[in-house]
């Protein structure tokens, strides 16, 4: 475990390979599991706010989804709040594509220049998952392994992309350049001392 700028890092981030390949596991992760994408409390604010741009890029059923129940609702057992869900566990903002693969409609609409919001930090992020306790000041980010990822960790593997580097957008996003820089340093320093050994 590593520590930059009070931020407990795990060091699967740096040595585990990985790149997301669509092609392969159709974007499961935006509709398997029993939650919702975690939420920031600003995020919620932001949801609610761009709603009625979103309608256009998601399905009628995520549409009247989102009109009865909202974007977002408390999860006792993650014990935070995360993006709403159908009844087969998709997300209320997941659309698919004409080649059958599971896409985000709050970042269709992104790119399309409805919004200035690309998507929630956590799916930004993943599989990397960030774990806060506001109260201690504790913050964590860790490798959320999970077997629907796996050809992503082989395509990472054929590419030689480290998990931290894939994620590189969404890190600076999150923390800063200056974060980033700093863990990629460690990465390089700490990939240096494992040849010494070797």
């Amino acid at each position: 475990m590593l520590i930059i700028e009070s931020v407990f890092v795990s060091e699967a981030l740096l040595d585990s390979y990985f790149h997301c390949k669509l092609t392969a596991c159709k974007g499961a992760c935006c509709q398997e599991g029993d939650f919702g994408a975690p939420l920031e409390e600003e995020e919620m604010k932001i949801l609610v706010s761009i709603q009625d741009r979103l309608s256009s890029f998601l399905t009628e059923e995520s549409v009247k989804l989102l009109s009865d129940k909202g974007g977002f609702m408390y999860y006792p057992e993650q014990n935070g709040y995360g993006t709403t869900l159908h009844e087969d566990g998709a997300c209320v903002y997941m659309v698919k594509n004409e080649l059958g693969i599971n896409l985000c409609g709050i970042e269709m609409a992104y790119h399309a220049g409805e919004i200035d919001f690309i998507k929630p930090i956590s799916c930004h992020l993943y599989p990397i998952r960030r774990k806060r306790n506001h109260n201690s000041g504790f913050e964590a980010l860790n490798y959320d392994e999970w077997d629907i990822c796996n050809p992503a960790c082989s395509f990472g593997e054929e590419l030689k992309m480290p998990l931290y580097t894939f994620a590189k957008t969404a890190l600076v996003r999150a923390y800063g350049e200056e974060f980033y820089n700093q863990l990629e340093d460690a990465a390089h320093y700490i990939a240096g001392e494992k040849e010494k050994e070797e």
